[in-house]
């Protein structure tokens, strides 16, 4: 298999991660924060607290339109109200732990402390057209996938509504403030590719899909056709988003077009097989029109040939045309992996396979190489680094 790495806080060298759906209880519930509550539940919560209920919609437009949560921003706000406001639904929810740049400044990867010490990665990224965040969902992740430095950390919880949109917030504020290189910039797509199976954490997800498409002051008014949900391929879930009104990308993190492999590759594969899940992936695109991205992490000699590339393209004409966009991706190595660099001819042949099936194939730009770019990579890094703080 690609790593040798021990799951983090594994016993002993040789425990690998295990497939589990199943959410650890939290270590105390986030606190209450807007963002959790749409904006009937926000009036109502600061008029149970005694406090004018109509504040939810400046607190709202403060929050969504201006990006902040700080009492002395909201001045149309009565000064004698404003820290009890802010106190009351505007808690602090995530604190920058670091932050490492990558790409000439166009790239920014923070690790996030939440309020029960669980740490988070997202990482902002600057494009020519756009500006996109790769957001976390979940704080570890339960999947196992055997070369994903998440997967090998196991689950610790996911996160609420509002941790999400907390991580949305502070890069739509880095944007604008123009932390990037270029310039203040408007962030415009959202990508749930970073810690965590978005599914497994359904219900938040979904909220958190609310508050970034629906219009201020009920959250930021971002285009559905921005972000993208990503998925190790949970087959109900996936028929389940395509219900839900709100026309997201899906995209599937594939890796492999055969069983055989795919079992190894990613758990989740022994539970909904690949004919399931492109199944499930073109009744997405059926049901909301939006083409769905596959997702194909390319790994030297094991998933690389030619001939499952053409497996891959058949797999997909097979359910008609034009409904998946392939995204090849070179993989970035994690710590304790045994992969290498792939040859840029053994790539173009891959890609060039699927091309000339008719399929739409764009290889991923990768980001963050020189920074562990990788979700997972730095928030493992960081704590090496206490630990050996804490044992010198």
């Amino acid at each position: 298999m690609p790593t040798d790495q021990a799951p983090e806080g594994a016993t002993s060298p040789d425990a690998r991660p295990r497939l589990s759906f199943a959410v650890p209880v939290a270590r105390g519930k986030a606190p209450r924060h807007l963002a959790d509550l749409d904006l009937a539940g926000r009036k109502s919560a600061l008029a149970d607290a005694g406090l004018p209920a109509f504040r939810a919609d400046q607190l709202s437009r403060h929050y969504f339109s201006h990006f902040t949560r700080e009492p002395a921003d909201m001045t149309d706000l009565p000064a004698a109200q404003r820290e009890d406001l802010a106190a009351e639904i505007l808690p602090e929810l995530i604190t920058e732990v670091r932050a490492l740049r990558a790409d000439g400044g166009r790239t920014i990867k923070h690790l996030w402390e939440l309020h029960d010490g669980v740490r988070v990665e997202s990482v902002l990224m600057r494009y020519r057209e756009r500006t996109t965040l790769c957001v976390s969902s979940q704080a570890g992740c339960g999947m196992a996938c055997p070369f994903c430095a998440t997967g090998q950390m196991g689950l610790t919880r996911n996160l609420s509504t509002a941790e999400i949109i907390e991580q949305v917030r502070h890069a739509a504020l880095a944007s604008q403030r123009g932390d990037l290189a270029g310039g203040p910039a408007r962030l415009s797509n959202v990508v749930f590719m970073g810690m965590g199976e978005p599914m497994v954490n359904y219900k938040n997800v979904v909220a958190a899909l609310h508050r970034m498409t629906d219009p201020a002051p009920e959250g930021f008014g971002l285009s559905a056709r921005g972000i993208t949900v990503s998925t190790v391929g949970l087959v109900p879930l996936i028929r389940r988003l395509a219900g839900e009104g709100v026309p997201v990308t899906l995209a599937v993190s594939l890796h492999a077009p055969d069983d055989a492999l795919r079992d190894e590759l990613i758990p989740v594969n022994s539970k909904w097989k690949v004919g399931e899940l492109l199944d499930a992936a073109h009744d997405y695109f059926e049901a909301t029109g939006r083409r769905v991205s596959i997702e194909y992490a390319l790994i030297k000699d094991m998933n690389d040939h030619a001939w499952r590339a053409q497996l891959l393209a058949d797999e997909l004409n097979r359910r008609g045309r034009g409904w998946a966009h392939v995204n090849p991706i070179p993989l970035n190595p994690t710590p304790g992996s045994e992969q290498v660099q792939m040859e840029p001819d053994v790539q173009d042949r891959f890609v060039d396979t699927l091309r000339q099936a008719g399929i739409t194939t764009t290889v991923r730009d990768t980001r963050g190489s020189d920074i562990d770019g990788a979700c997972g990579q730095l928030a493992a890094e960081v704590l090496g680094q206490e630990r050996s703080r804490t044992q010198e």
